[in-house]
C-alpha cells in the first residue's frame, strides 16, 4: 500500500490528538492548578473592589486555589478590560465586569478598542445595588431639591466627582442632570475612593457613588446621604428618601457587578468558576455581607446575565447620545 503525503499528514494529525486530547481533558478536569486573576477595572477602596474581594475568597476557597484581585482603574476600566479579553482563555483569567467597561465605555470613548459583548462569555450577575447621593458634612444643601436647586441657578458652577469616565457614579449623574435639567461640572477619578477623599477635602461638592464604597462613612457622620437612586428607599437608609420621592419619579439607577472570562474559555472550565461563584453568593456569610453592603445577590444564568448587559448596553447608548457625550 502505498501512503500518499495526505494520508501522511492524517496518520500524524489523527496520533498527535489521540495523545493531546486526554491530556487536555485532564488538564480541564484538574482545574484550578495554580493560583487565577481576578481584574478589576477600578482602583482599590470602591464599592466594586469591596465586592470583587468579598466574593473572590470564597471562590478560591471553593475552588481549591487563590483568586488574586488585581486592580487598575485607568481609562475608565479600559485597560483592564482590554487586558481581560486578551488573557488566554483558559479560566485562569477573570475580568470583575459592571456597567462602565462593559456597556458604557464602547458609547463614550472614542477609542475603545474591545467590544465588552462579544469579547467574554459571561459567568454570572453577582448581585446589584441602588446608589447614594451624598455631599459632605458641612455642606449648604440639607435635601436633594436644594442641591438640585443650587446647580439649576448656577448652572456649570457646582462640581462632582465619580469613579472614573464611564462609572456608575458618572451616568447616574449624567442621566441625573438630564431628568433634573442642571449642568454640573464631573471630575473622574480612578476609583470612588479617591474621589469621596476629595469630597471630604472640600474640592468637589457632591457626589453619587455605591453604597459599599460609602456605606463607612455615611455611618461615621463623615459624608451626608440626600438620597438613593433606586425607586424605593434603601433598608440601609430607611430615613433617606430616594430620587423618585424627592421630585423626580422617572429616574432609577442601579450598580450591577458581575464575573466574566475571555471568549472560547471551555465550557466546563466556565461552568467551575461559575458554580464556585454561584455557591459563593449564595452561602449565608456572603449573603448576609452582600447585603449589609446595600447589594442585592443575585446569581443568575449565563444567558441571563448576557441579556441584561444587552438591555443595559441599549439604554446608557440612548443617554449617552442625549448628553452628547464623547471622550478620546
Amino acid at each position: 500500500m502505498t501512503i500518499t503525503r495526505r494520508h501522511l499528514c492524517s496518520l500524524i494529525t489523527a496520533t498527535l490528538a489521540s495523545t493531546c486530547l486526554p491530556e487536555l481533558a485532564q488538564a480541564q478536569a484538574a482545574f484550578p492548578d495554580k493560583p487565577m486573576k481576578l481584574l478589576v477595572p477600578y482602583a482599590a477602596g470602591g464599592g466594586t473592589d469591596a465586592i470583587a474581594r468579598l466574593v473572590a475568597q470564597g471562590v478560591g476557597e471553593r475552588l481549591g486555589q487563590s483568586l488574586v484581585v488585581e486592580n487598575n482603574g485607568s481609562a475608565g476600566g479600559n485597560l483592564a478590560t482590554a487586558q481581560a479579553a486578551a488573557a488566554a482563555p483558559d479560566g485562569y483569567t477573570v475580568l470583575m465586569a459592571n456597567q462602565g467597561p462593559m456597556v458604557v465605555n464602547p458609547h463614550l470613548f472614542k477609542n475603545v478598542r474591545v467590544d465588552p459583548l462579544t469579547a467574554f462569555d459571561p459567568l454570572t450577575l453577582i448581585s446589584a445595588a441602588p446608589l447614594v447621593v451624598v455631599v459632605a458634612p458641612n455642606s449648604p444643601h440639607k435635601t436633594l431639591a436644594e442641591l438640585v436647586g443650587q446647580a439649576q441657578k448656577n448652572p456649570g458652577k457646582l462640581t462632582y466627582g465619580s469613579a472614573g469616565n464611564g462609572s456608575a457614579s458618572h451616568l447616574a449623574t449624567i442621566l441625573l442632570a438630564q431628568t433634573a435639567q442642571f449642568e454640573a461640572v464631573h471630575v473622574p477619578y480612578r476609583g470612588a475612593g479617591p474621589a469621596l477623599t476629595d469630597l471630604l477635602a472640600g474640592n468637589s461638592d457632591f457626589m453619587i457613588t455605591t453604597v459599599p464604597s460609602v456605606l463607612g462613612l455615611i455611618e461615621g457622620g463623615k459624608v451626608k446621604a440626600l438620597a438613593v437612586t433606586g425607586k424605593a428607599r434603601a433598608k440601609l437608609f430607611p430615613e433617606v428618601p430616594s430620587v423618585a420621592e424627592s421630585g423626580w419619579p422617572d429616574y432609577e439607577a442601579t450598580a450591577w457587578y458581575g464575573f466574566v472570562v475571555p471568549k472560547g474559555t471551555p465550557k466546563d472550565v466556565a461552568a467551575k468558576l461559575r458554580q464556585a461563584t454561584v455557591e459563593t453568593i449564595n452561602s449565608p456569610l456572603i449573603r448576609e455581607r452582600l447585603q449589609n453592603e446595600g447589594a442585592e445577590p443575585i446569581g443568575n444564568k449565563p444567558e441571563e446575565f448576557a441579556a441584561m448587559m444587552e438591555a443595559e448596553s441599549r439604554r446608557w447608548a440612548g443617554i449617552i447620545k442625549q448628553a452628547r457625550l464623547a471622550i478620546n
